[in-house]
């Protein structure tokens, strides 16, 4: 009796209208939310996957930054109104009498100065600092120039300090910009300036004037060194336009064992003569090996 009661029931309830609308509506439900519930698990899936890609990319690739900073070449020193130029750096487009006074005298010989020597006005020590931040690739004690510090830096920049007292550092140290290296000295090179720095900065080998960059950035003084090597590279074009060609060139037409006449401009003793005075009388420059020496 039960069961034909549920089944009677379920007639029943299976003629009413709303019956199969409601199932249709439930089982769609049904359908949409499993498939909601499926795509939102895959694109889940699918960002910590992204995540965990572009983390490893990142370390494999680390951002380099866009801006860096460029630092401004420094005086080499912790106060630099505390000490005042003694020897200038020979200028050949300065004025005689500036460049008389940025000679040195040494061996019997005067020396363009290569650099600026720095001293305190009471006559002190003090300590010497890098004037850029970069790599120590000589800290050795000359026996004429004192003890030599050189410090390589970015774009060919080399600093030299010279004349030291001693020194703080060691070739391969890596010193930033303000670190003492050392303490001013004196040195056979140069007596007359007595305890001072002798301070140099170098591009790609050539010696600049410390004191047109000082307080500038780095790039002055690489940009400065570009426009000099396009004015160079202009003059030796300019230069092999106005040389001669091979048809216009002087050939020597009179045999080896010929005596030359009276019309040719030979030399005559009493020329060789003015030239050796010439020689003696001009000051020589640096011999290259003044600094190389070791202990």
């Amino acid at each position: 009796m039960r069961e034909e009661q549920k089944q009677s029931s379920l007639k029943r309830l299976f003629r009413k209208r709303w019956v199969f609308p409601a199932i249709y509506l439930s089982s769609a439900a049904l359908i949409v939310a499993g498939a909601l519930w499926f795509q939102l698990g895959k694109e889940e899936n699918t960002g910590r996957d992204n995540v965990a890609k572009n983390g490893t990319a990142q370390q494999e690739n680390p951002a380099v930054p866009v801006n860096e900073t460029v630092e401004t070449i420094a005086m080499p020193v912790l106060d630099p109104n505390a000490v005042q130029v003694k020897t200038p750096f020979y200028d050949d487009k300065a004025s005689e009498a500036e460049q008389e006074a940025a000679l040195v005298f040494y061996d019997h010989t005067y020396h363009p100065n290569q650099g600026i020597d720095l001293v305190r006005q009471d006559g002190k020590t003090f300590d010497v600092t890098a004037s850029l931040s970069g790599t120590v690739t000589k800290a050795e004690k000359d026996p004429i120039l004192g003890y030599v510090v050189e410090i390589n830096h970015e774009q060919g920049v080399t600093t030299v300090y010279q004349s030291l007292a001693d020194v703080k550092v060691e070739a391969g140290d890596t010193v930033k910009q303000g670190e003492v290296i050392g303490k001013a000295g004196q040195s056979e090179f140069n007596k007359e300036a007595g305890i001072h720095v002798h301070f140099e900065i170098r591009k790609d080998g050539r010696a600049v004037n410390p004191i047109d960059y000082v307080d500038k950035p780095l790039t002055a003084l690489t940009d400065k060194a570009e426009d000099k090597t396009g004015t160079d590279r202009a003059a030796t074009s300019k230069e092999k336009e106005l040389m001669p060609s091979d048809e216009t060139a002087p050939t020597d037409e009179n045999p080896a064992n010929e005596q030359p006449s009276a019309d040719d401009h030979s030399t005559t003793p009493s020329d060789n003569n003015q030239d050796e005075n010439n020689d003696a009388s001009s000051y020589k420059t640096p011999d290259a090996s003044i600094g190389m020496a070791r202990a």
